[in-house]
């Protein structure tokens, strides 16, 4: 790894675009935005453009940001409304261009395999096997291994998309949650059947949106640190306690929730749906949560790579 390298990864999520600036050692920038750029693409099977355009504005704020660290090396992925929609190329140019960088489409396979090395990057082997979940807008990603991922597995179910397949209600019914929560764990059924590893994972990590929100909302932060949520413990019984609340309150009600980001407030149930899910299939009591992830993956690759 060459002096004073700097890098930065850009994620193209469905909900949320992303930005980590770093050079491996004192150098950590973290930027978000909630684009929504998945919503609506269960229906349409493209990404929305009001979406797009915030992306747009977004990655231009983010290019700067780039350009004022004085980053050596980038790279930019796309993940699961990319790997969905048909009007890929709408979003691929225009971000290509602001950035002077080919905007890649990431797999599944690869979006968990980067997540894991991210995820499980400074624990104690001892700890593991891992199971990393990652709940994103339009899919989930498990990975499980513990000093590599062994194997990974990436799912359609997510918060968008959960949320605007089942949870049509305002707040949703008992029966809109209950159908959420039983096609997760059919989806959980066919991961057992064809990836038995995962259920023997020792711990359970979290990472992405989903996950920080939900610790965010248990310890209740009225600001966002990720040094608090960071290698918080989130329990069982907690993310139960969340989800009961947060799934009995309109969405005007749930932005009222200290840690609770206002832009995923329609979306957070089906995040929780998701989560509870996995920890009763798996019968988990706690999960790990983590700041770093799929960008810190990538990121230790590049600077890797020098």
């Amino acid at each position: 790894m060459s002096d004073n390298q700097r890098v930065a990864v850009l994620d193209f999520g469905t909900n949320t675009t992303r930005l980590l600036i770093t050079d491996g050692d004192v150098i950590d920038v973290r930027d978000h935005r909630v684009t929504g750029i998945g919503r609506g693409l269960g229906k349409t099977g493209r990404m929305n453009e009001a979406g797009i355009e915030r992306v747009l504005q977004a990655v231009t704020e983010f290019n700067s940001l780039i350009v004022d660290n004085g980053v050596t090396k980038i790279r930019a992925v796309a993940t699961s409304a990319a790997r969905d929609a048909e009007n890929r190329d709408d979003l691929f140019k225009p971000v290509s261009e602001i950035l002077s960088h080919e905007l890649e489409l990431l797999s599944g396979e690869e979006e968990a395999r980067y997540g894991f090395l991210g995820a499980t990057r400074g624990l104690e082997p001892d700890d593991g096997p891992f199971l990393v979940l990652d709940i994103g807008g339009g899919s989930t990603e498990f990975s499980y291994g513990t000093h590599s991922p062994e194997t990974y597995r990436s799912v359609d179910m997510g918060s968008v998309r959960f949320t605007e397949r089942f949870l049509i209600s305002d707040p949703p019914k008992p029966e809109e949650l209950s159908g959420a929560i039983q096609v997760a764990r059919l989806h959980l059924d066919d991961v057992d059947r064809e990836q038995s590893l995962m259920g023997r994972a020792k711990s359970l990590v979290g990472v992405a949106g989903t996950i920080t929100t939900i610790a965010a909302i248990e310890i209740g932060l009225e600001r966002y640190d990720p040094t608090v949520i960071d290698g918080f413990v989130l329990t069982r019984k907690a993310a139960e306690d969340v989800f009961r609340t947060l799934a009995t309150e309109s969405v005007e009600q749930r932005k009222h929730n200290p840690g609770l980001e206002p832009a995923r407030a329609d979306v957070i149930v089906a995040g929780c749906c998701i989560l509870v899910a996995v920890m009763r299939h798996w019968e988990m009591d706690k999960c790990l949560v983590r700041e770093s992830d799929l960008l810190d993956g990538i990121a230790a690759e590049l600077l890797e790579l020098g």
